[in-house]
């Protein structure tokens, strides 16, 4: 009985092995570049306008980085560390008021084990629409 216990445990170890199984450990994201917002041109626009381009002006912008005007996430073009450009639509300022705009810098993957870093999220600029 003892020898049939052995067998099966030896059977175990060596299809875990054969699986890919590690004894590595997972790691965790850790926290990715905070992009910041120093300025909007334009900062404000008419309701009812045709669509513009918004430059966005900061820093620690990842060459993937996007803006967020309020809860819509615009096709952005990456200038520079310190620039982006942002296409907004006219259905974005169709209705006067005031919309956030943010930038988001996406995590990274780490593979197998994890890693990687998190998605950051500038503290938002009031974009006026009059």
């Amino acid at each position: 009985m003892k020898t049939w216990n052995l067998v099966l445990v030896m059977g175990v170890a060596m299809l875990a092995s054969s699986c890919g199984y590690s004894s590595k450990s997972y790691t965790q994201p850790v926290n990715g570049t905070l992009p910041t917002i120093s300025q909007l041109s334009p900062s404000s626009t008419t309701h009812g306008d045709a669509a513009f381009t918004l430059t966005v002006s900061g820093t620690n912008y990842n060459s993937n980085a996007v803006v967020n005007f309020g809860n819509t996430a615009l096709t952005t073009t990456y200038v520079s560390t310190g620039q982006l450009t942002a296409s907004v639509p006219a259905s974005s300022i169709a209705s006067a008021g005031t919309i956030e705009v943010t930038v988001t810098n996406p995590g990274t993957s780490g593979g197998q084990y994890g890693g990687g870093t998190l998605s950051e999220t500038s503290t938002a600029m009031a974009f006026t629409i009059n």
